[in-house]
């Protein structure tokens, strides 16, 4: 058997193997939020964490964010947004944002709703507002 730094040459091919059929299962691509008003959620997106629209279908505005796409969409055939009294309850949406004190600091200045306060964590600075349907997203300064 063949050593390399004191490890097994069948050692790294296993890791290389598992490396590769771990690159096979699924990662995050998009996240999407199936909201009560398109065109309000959109603009809201755009006002105020500057999102820039890509093209997308008719039923979605897909915003150019990286690494995955963020979108709002009209609900699926079938779902009901009014039949339950918070959307996203237990889902936790996190996007990066370099100054989170500030974009914190100009949606008090607009008026919406800041639901956890600027706290400094392992995530950097961190708060959380409601977008105009009601989903708690939180905003953390570290990448």
């Amino acid at each position: 058997m063949l050593m390399e730094r004191g490890r097994s040459t069948a050692s790294i091919e296993t890791r290389s193997a598992l490396d590769a059929s771990l690159r096979r299962y699924p990662s995050e691509d998009s996240i999407s939020l199936q909201v009560r008003d398109l065109p309000a959620s959109a603009a809201f997106y755009e006002k105020h964490l500057g999102f820039a629209r890509q093209a997308g279908p008719p039923h979605a505005v897909v915003f150019d964010t990286t690494p995955a796409a963020f979108a709002v969409r009209a609900p699926l055939p079938g779902v009901d947004l009014d039949a339950v009294p918070q959307l996203g309850l237990g889902v936790g949406v996190w996007l990066h944002a370099p100054d989170a004190q500030g974009v914190h600091d100009a949606l008090v200045a607009d008026g919406v709703p800041i639901t956890s306060a600027p706290v400094d964590g392992p995530f950097g600075r961190t708060f959380t507002f409601a977008d105009p349907d009601g989903y708690q997203i939180t905003l953390h300064s570290r990448a």
